[in-house]
């Protein structure tokens, strides 16, 4: 792998993993209509170190804020603050996906990156994602979540393990489908974001090591993943707070339906 074709990746996940528009999918088809060499899952995963950096950094009082509140919580042994209910959420949240990442892996390694799935993954969740956010109400903010809301926004981030859906897609169409306004559904995909992924770093980052990728390339996709992922988290919130998730609806169809095109076409 060339430092280009690194700091092309980790740019597209940096911007891809926190917009709803499946990172994913995106390193998996880039490579395929370029007619690069697929890097693979484990340096996929490795990219992720550079934007779970982007989600630690972006909210970093907030996580200080969580932390604390996770220690009291565990010295009184209840929870009672907003704070600790916030941070055990996350936690109720991140079991799903954790679950779930164990028991499919295999699949997402092999069967999950065909180019004809993805594509047909990111038109219909990209149609779901359009339907909910124009139908759900804006009735409910981040403090009045509840466990239940957590479960079944975690359990939506098991169906990211298909390239195509997006992890922040799903989660971000649940949230909405629970009526909880654009920007809080967003900033709850953010923070649950950084315990899934770093899970996944630590699970399959030495494989990436052990796979000969070179130092350098690596070093600059991490980089770049942390640095895009870090402006499209701050770039995506000014623009919920204004806009509907409309755009990024229309943007899965257009290249859902060009990937099954050259899928048809490479036939």
């Amino acid at each position: 792998m060339t430092v280009f074709q690194a700091l092309l990746l980790g740019i597209i996940q940096g911007l891809s993993e926190f917009l709803p528009i499946s990172s994913s999918a995106h390193l998996t088809l880039t490579p395929w209509i370029l007619g690069w060499d697929d890097p693979g899952l484990a340096f996929d995963v490795a990219l992720h170190l550079g934007t779970a950096v982007a989600v630690a950094g972006f909210f970093w009082r907030e996580w200080m804020t969580l932390g604390g509140a996770f220690l009291s919580a565990a010295k009184r042994r209840r929870v009672e603050t907003e704070s600790e209910r916030r941070m055990t959420w996350i936690v109720v949240a991140t079991i799903p996906g954790a679950v779930g990442g164990l028991l499919l892996q295999k699949y997402a390694d092999t069967v999950f990156r065909a180019p004809a799935l993805i594509a047909t993954m990111l038109i219909v969740m990209g149609a779901v994602l359009w339907l909910v956010d124009r139908g759900a109400p804006q009735e409910r903010v981040l403090p009045a979540m509840g466990w239940r809301d957590a479960l079944l926004i975690g359990l939506s981030q098991v169906l990211a393990l298909i390239p195509g859906v997006s992890r922040s897609g799903s989660t971000m169409t649940a949230g909405r489908g629970l009526r909880f306004d654009r920007e809080s559904a967003a900033v709850f995909s953010f923070l649950m974001s950084l315990p899934i992924i770093a899970g996944a770093v630590l699970h399959e980052g030495p494989h990436a090591l052990r796979e000969n990728v070179s130092n350098m390339p690596l070093i600059i996709g991490v980089l770049a993943s942390a640095i895009s992922g870090w402006l499209a988290i701050g770039v995506l919130l000014r623009y919920l707070s204004r806009h509907s998730y409309g755009v990024f609806a229309l943007y899965r169809l257009v290249v859902g339906a060009g990937v099954l095109a050259l899928v048809a076409y490479r036939a």
